[in-house]
This record gives C-alpha cells, sequence and structure tokens, in this order.
C-alpha cells in the first residue's frame, strides 16, 4: 500500500547573509509519519520545520501541501490541510490564562461563541493531563506543564471549519531543558496523540535527545550541510556505518562532521 504524500520540498535553498543553511533540499512527509530530524546545532533543523510551516520563505524549491503547490507564506493563502507547530520556548503569553493561550486562534479568528471555545480548550486540556488548569497562568505551571499546554494549543479545532484542523504537528525540540521523568511524560504524549483518532496522526520534529528520538521516531533524517546524508529507522541507526551519524551519536570531536571551537 502507498502511503500518501502530505508535504513535498523540492530542491529548497535557505541561505541567511552568506551562510547557506538548506542546500537543494528534499523532503517527502508521509500520512501516518513519525519523523524525527537530527543533526549537530546550526544546520537547518528548525528552519526546516519553519519552511514547512509557511513561516519562512525559502530562496528557492518548491513546497507541496497535498499536492497543491504552495505560493507565499501561510498568510498568504489556504493550505489544503493544517499544520500545526509546536515551538521550542512554548511561545505561550504570559498575560493570558492557559485557556486563553489554548482557545487563542479560535477567539481571533472563529465566530463560535465563548462558551463553546471554552468547552473545546478544556476537552483539549483533558487529553493532555491537565484538566482543571484553564484558569491558571503559565508562570504557574512547570516547565512540562507548560509544554502540554502548547500542544493543547497545536491541536485545539474549530469544528465549523474542518479544513483548518491539523493533520500535521511539527515539535521543536519538545522534550529540551525537561527532567527525564518529565520528557518521558512528554514523549508518551506525543505517540498518544498521535494514535488518537480525533487528532493528527502525522509529526516531524527536531530533537537532539537521545530517548526522545528513539521513543518516538518511525523514521530519521540526518542533516548535515544542507542535505539529508543518511535516513532509516531507530534500529538502523544502531547498526549504520555512516561516519557523520556515529560521530554524531558518541559525541567525538574526531570525524567528518566540522566542530566549531
Amino acid at each position: 500500500m502507498t502511503k500518501e504524500p502530505l508535504i513535498e520540498l523540492k530542491g529548497i535553498c535557505k541561505s541567511f547573509g552568506k551562510n547557506a543553511i538548506l542546500d537543494r533540499f528534499d523532503l517527502t512527509i508521509y500520512r501516518g509519519d513519525a519523523l524525527v530530524v537530527i543533526g549537530p546545532s546550526g544546520v537547518g533543523k528548525s528552519t526546516i520545520l519553519r519552511v514547512i510551516a509557511g513561516l519562512l520563505p525559502p530562496d528557492e524549491g518548491e513546497i507541496y501541501i497535498k499536492g497543491k503547490k504552495r505560493l507565499g507564506l501561510i498568510e498568504d493563502g489556504e493550505d489544503p490541510i493544517g499544520i500545526s507547530m509546536v515551538f521550542q520556548q512554548t511561545a505561550l503569553f504570559d498575560s493570558l490564562t492557559v485557556a486563553e493561550n489554548v482557545g487563542f486562534r479560535l477567539y481571533q479568528h472563529s465566530k463560535l461563541p465563548r462558551k463553546q471555545i471554552r468547552d473545546l480548550v478544556e476537552e483539549k486540556l483533558e487529553m493532555v493531563g491537565l484538566g482543571g488548569t484553564g484558569d491558571s497562568y503559565p508562570a504557574e505551571l512547570s516547565g512540562g506543564m507548560r509544554k502540554r499546554v502548547s500542544f493543547a494549543r497545536a491541536i485545539v479545532s474549530n469544528p465549523e471549519n474542518p479544513q483548518e484542523n491539523p493533520e500535521v504537528i511539527l515539535y521543536d525540540e519538545p522534550t529540551a531543558g525537561l527532567d527525564p521523568i518529565a520528557s518521558t511524560v512528554i514523549e508518551d504524549l506525543i505517540r498518544q496523540l498521535q494514535a488518537n483518532e480525533s487528532v493528527c496522526g502525522t509529526y516531524v520534529m527536531v530533537s537532539h535527545q537521545e530517548s526522545t528520538i528513539r521513543r518516538t521516531a518511525d523514521r530519521i533524517i540526518f542533516l548535515y550541510e544542507g542535505k539529508i546524508q543518511w535516513q532509516g529507522t531507530v534500529s538502523e541507526i544502531e547498526a549504520t556505518d555512516n561516519p557523520l551519524v556515529k560521530q554524531f551519536r558518541s559525541a567525538s570531536v574526531e570525524g567528518p562532521i566540522k566542530v566549531i571551537h
């Protein structure tokens, strides 16, 4: 059975000043993918997420969302599917309650009654294990709880506009800065959300954390010098002889990856 391509990046180039980050980069994301992007710091992993999300324009190349070519950024036109992003620093508004943060897009861009939005928000908070926290403020929550609030915000959807419902979630270092137990909670939640039929079952994640990669990836790509240098499964990464991957996983300063002092 052939998997359905949801997102295709073709020949993507992106530079910041003289620093070329992505160089004719190609990637296909299929429905049901649990894809984790790994590689050294500064090679463009988060840039890929922002290009996919429509937050950052490529210098060259084409992006297809469910076979439809995207023109411009996300505000320039509607994608055929919803794409949500969970940022590394959660990007919550400190002055808003948890419920106001989760329902922000619905409050701003829908005509739903406020009570219906509150009910939808509470449903998603329950789903991420934070039922009853809607009146709290982000500063009152632990780091792991704030991450889960950002997950609830990513999956909340408008029942009157199904096209906007997220079919792909982009996670940028979702366990960064968390202790091992809090990381496990987040990793389990990512898999639970993927398995829930009422939530999108496709995600792309950037991560450096070994446990997160091991527990959340069905497919891994290794990014270096603007291109995919290796791809495979968790079991295959254990056995690969690829020198870039071996150096990266062993944290060795010796090898083909240039070490910046």
